[in-house]
């Protein structure tokens, strides 16, 4: 006679429980996902950012350019401090720190106050090339960070409306900086550098402002594209196992 399997529990099981009901009893509730501001320093990232410029300005217009360059390179210093004190995203504050010394090197080599603004100038130029490249190999930029920061996944490429929206959102980013970088270029040529520095900030947060808005409404775009492409994708797979299910159970009758 076939005795009953006795149930074999590994060791540390409690006899008789499930080893998966204390795995879901003990696993955190999931964070919510953060959002694009949040990622890219929060709100406060972006008033940080704009200190090492006002700073700088402030200082060269009363001490002279010596005097502003570090006074601008001691301020992001202080901003990175903090963020570390706080607890903060990292990375924005140590992007920024880097970009003011860069900007203070390149005025100290000039010898010019509108030296410190240079490098924003030329780098505009260079992520427009890179977002507009994006586009036109159908790599869109938005779409590719954003699905890469958050772990979606490329496959919303193969749809013409996700990758359309992604694109938009793409291309509002290049406006952006060509505008940028052409305002802010002819500035320089024309030694306007109190203006420079005005156009600098002023050109931050507002064109930002409409980016984020066209990417958060390209993103909600396209990630309901992609849901509306799952449901009907497992719907049509339910549909083929009833079919299926039911093919078998007429010929397993009849046969």
């Amino acid at each position: 006679m076939t005795q009953p399997a006795a149930q074999v529990n590994s060791p540390g099981e409690p006899d008789g429980e499930d080893p998966k009901t204390d795995q879901d009893t003990t696993t955190p509730a999931d964070k919510p996902e953060p959002t694009l501001l949040e990622q890219m320093g929060g709100v406060s990232g972006l008033v940080y950012s704009s200190v090492p410029v006002v700073v700088f300005v402030l200082a060269n217009a009363f001490f002279g350019l010596k005097v502003g360059i570090w006074s601008a390179v001691g301020s992001a210093v202080a901003i990175t401090v903090l963020r570390v004190v706080r607890k903060e995203p990292l990375q924005p504050a140590i992007s920024g720190f880097f970009g003011v010394a860069i900007a203070a090197f390149i005025a100290n080599q000039t010898g010019s106050a509108k030296g410190f603004f240079l490098f924003g100038i030329w780098t505009s130029l260079i992520y427009g090339g890179v977002f507009a490249v994006s586009i036109l190999l159908r790599w869109p930029l938005v779409g590719v960070v954003w699905s890469a920061l958050n772990g979606h996944g490329q496959a919303w490429r193969q749809d013409k409306r996700s990758r359309a929206a992604y694109d938009l959102a793409t291309l509002t980013f290049v406006l952006v900086f060509a505008a940028r970088f052409i305002v802010q270029k002819w500035l320089y040529d024309e030694d306007l550098t109190g203006w420079l520095a005005f156009a600098r900030l002023a050109m931050g947060y507002p064109l930002f402002a409409i980016a984020l808005a066209v990417t958060v409404w390209a993103v909600r775009r396209a990630q309901a594209r992609q849901n509306d492409l799952e449901s009907a994708a497992e719907a049509e797979e339910t549909d083929d196992a009833a079919v299926e299910a039911a093919l078998r159970r007429k010929y397993g009758e009849t046969g």
